[in-house]
């Protein structure tokens, strides 16, 4: 018997293979824990498609589901479905108002428990006008548009919502959105923005603590406050299949956290398969994610099982995965729908069940918004995001990571570790680490060569990043290549595909020039900052 962590809703089929709890069309999905489900099992596959076969259920926390719920919503059709699926599920619906005036005038006579409230209404006032009253009156809701433009969400921001769910959406989106919201309001936790547009929770569940010894073991080290609170939320949603999105600057420890959440998780016991996007050449990429059968392209003398396969019932980490090609993406985009795959040259569907966590150093945000990345896929991806903090901004973490870096490859050269003198220890705190933790590693690697077994007494920081080149001098073919990219990426907003973009001013296959600008080393997201 094993006790595991389970987000139960009621008024579900718990038994039902399709209530996977996937998230949709989520923005945000923070599932905390509402009830505890004891349970054997017989397999690990039992689990992960939802099955329990014997559960009990603690309903300290757990709502009565007579709820009333305002629906705020102008359309016809998407307000009585959203209705339908509300009764069906034992919740009361106050009333459906068509207009932002007619909501106010309801909330000033009811107090609803939730409002599930549209942006675009009839009238004078918007849903955003609505939610900040609502938020004043300390009324919870979540928003529900056809529209997630990058303006709409920065109006949205402010007004603090629960949730915010892009049209259409899915029965399970709409429950399980309730849940969290009434979870997060119930215990006082904000809902607060992060930076760029990306809506994120800030607080935990109080007695969360981090598993130090699995931290320790992922090879984590760190206890500054703004890594800790990354730390404690990929330890909750861990015990999850939820998508999981790790955001921030390269070498920040993407991959070591994914690590962590892999471990936490019920999947543990099965295989965590790690693919780097970018190091993948595109015409090889299908078959190394998919697989292939034999003879399907030249040089395809056997089958390749692909590493969603290998993954099975396990987890997939997607490293670098803002730099799909728009092609890959709608193929990556119907594995986390249709939870299936076909291998290059079969018509053949397999099923898999796969934990999915993503990483990027990109803004995807801005991707989407320039027509690089898609929305849908984003908003599957993005269930779950956490954004690591740069090495400069936990410095507090230095030390222990400079004592954990050289304890490391002291032993792999097979040496005794060394002391770093103050002096050392100062010029590692005063740099910025434009290179966060992979470059200070590089730079105590590099120093315990130098020590011979002494002391380390300074430290040699290497040439700073990006050296302007002395005025007149000659640039290479590759210099006069990016330059003029760039200029042209500059001209188009940043847009490489399509009609206006990068590709067609420059007379070049769309991918071709996608190719180049990762080869050469330009980084579209900051090309117009």
């Amino acid at each position: 018997m094993q006790t595991k962590y389970v987000k139960i809703i009621e008024g579900l089929d718990i038994n039902h293979p399709d209530h996977d709890y996937d998230t949709g069309n989520f923005i945000i999905f923070i599932v905390p824990d509402i009830c505890t489900i004891k349970m054997a099992r017989s397999s690990a596959s039992d689990f992960n498609r939802g099955y329990l076969l014997d559960f009990c259920k603690s309903r300290n926390n757990y709502p009565t589901m007579k709820e009333k719920i305002l629906i705020v919503e102008d359309h016809f059709v998407e307000a009585n479905g959203l209705k339908k699926i509300l009764l069906e599920s034992g919740y009361e619906v106050l009333e459906i108002a068509r207009s932002g005036e007619r909501a106010l005038s309801i909330v000033d006579t009811e107090t609803p428990d939730f409002v599930l409230l549209d942006i675009a209404l009839q009238g004078v006032l918007t849903g955003i006008d609505v939610g900040g009253t609502l938020r004043k009156k300390n009324i919870p809701f979540l928003y529900i548009s056809a529209n997630a433009g990058e303006d709409t969400l920065k109006l949205a921001k402010p007004t603090r919502p629960y949730g915010f769910l892009v049209k259409p959406f899915r029965k399970k989106d709409i429950l399980a959105s309730l849940e969290i919201g009434r979870y997060w309001h119930q215990n006082s936790m904000e809902y607060l923005c992060g930076p760029g547009n990306t809506f994120h929770f800030q607080g935990r569940p109080s007695g969360e603590a981090v598993h130090t010894e699995t931290a320790s073991a992922a090879g984590i080290v760190g206890r500054s406050k703004s890594f800790m609170e990354v730390l404690e939320n990929a330890q909750i949603v861990a015990r999850y299949d939820t998508s999981v999105l790790l955001l921030g600057e390269s070498g920040t420890g993407k991959e070591i956290i994914a690590q962590f959440i892999h471990q936490n998780s019920p999947r543990n016991q099965r295989p965590l398969v790690k693919v780097n996007c970018a190091a993948i050449p595109s015409m090889l990429i299908e078959s190394v994610l998919f697989g292939h059968e034999r003879g399907s392209f030249t040089g395809a003398m056997e089958r390749h099982i692909g590493k969603f396969e290998q993954a099975q019932e396990g987890t997939i980490f997607l490293d670098e995965v803002g730099d799909m090609s728009p092609d890959l993406q709608i193929k990556l985009l119907r594995v986390l729908q249709e939870k299936e795959i076909e291998r290059v040259g079969s018509a053949e569907t397999i099923p898999v069940n796969v934990r999915v966590i993503a990483a990027t150093n990109l803004d995807l945000e801005k991707e989407v918004f320039r027509g690089r990345f898609r929305l849908d896929l984003f908003y599957r991806l993005n269930a779950f995001p956490l954004v690591l903090p740069p090495l400069k901004h936990r410095k507090d973490d230095i030390p222990a990571l400079a004592r954990h870096f050289i304890g490391k490859h002291a032993a792999r050269m097979k040496m005794p570790p060394v002391a770093i003198a103050p002096k050392a220890m100062e010029i590692l705190l005063a740099h910025d680490w434009p290179g966060n933790i992979r470059e200070l590693e590089q730079v105590l690697e590099r120093a315990l060569v130098l020590s011979n077994q002494r002391p380390i007494e300074s430290i040699a920081l290497g040439r700073p990043m990006h050296k302007e080149k002395e005025a007149g001098s000659i640039k290479t073919m590759e210099e006069n290549e990016r330059d003029h990219i760039v200029a042209v990426l500059r001209s188009c907003g940043g847009k490489i595909f399509g009609k206006g973009g990068a590709a067609e001013m420059l007379a070049m296959n769309p991918n071709t020039l996608y190719s180049r600008i990762r080869k050469i080393g330009i980084d579209v997201g900051k090309i117009n900052d």
